[in-house]
């Protein structure tokens, strides 16, 4: 038993040091998805879904709640972020090809469509990142025109 105590000790106090320690934070300016959103120009109801269920972790700038300072959940958010840009910047949209864009878009509506996104990881956390239809229909019909105008650029280059 003494073992077993002298155990949880260490582990405890592991837990409290690590707690000063913690992942970079993604909290870049949100103003650098403005490239994104003039070239798309999407309605007013999908730029509010923009706004709470993509930026978050397709961009340079996260909003963290309140428990992102715990670790080891600070990890594991910054980890889902990163994994997050690495599919899909939003931030960097200026610097994608033609066809990076239209493939991007195309990848866009069709996780919306299919469920898959926004990540069920996220909307646990983040209520108001749940979809309704209308919103995801919203985000299809979006997402398909503006993949048409990028295949259509493509074309007449």
């Amino acid at each position: 038993m003494k073992i077993l105590k002298k155990t949880g000790i260490v582990l405890l106090i592991l837990l409290v040091v690590a707690q000063f320690f913690g992942p970079d934070k993604n909290e870049g300016d949100l103003a650098s998805v403005t490239p994104f959103i003039e070239e798309t120009n999407p309605p007013t109801e999908v730029l509010t879904v923009l706004k709470t269920s993509c930026f978050d972790c397709h961009s340079n700038n996260t909003r963290y709640p309140w428990y992102s300072s715990i670790t080891p959940v600070n990890y594991w958010l910054a980890d889902h972020v990163k994994d997050g840009k690495k599919h899909l910047n939003f931030s960097d949209w200026s610097s994608y090809s033609l066809k990076k864009k239209e493939h991007k878009m195309d990848e866009l509506h069709e996780e919306v469509a299919k469920g898959e996104m926004p990540l069920d990881s996220y909307t646990w956390t983040h209520g108001d990142a749940n979809l309704t239809q209308a919103q995801i229909d919203a985000i299809v019909t979006w997402g398909k025109k503006a993949q048409a105008d990028y295949k259509q650029q493509m074309s007449t280059e």
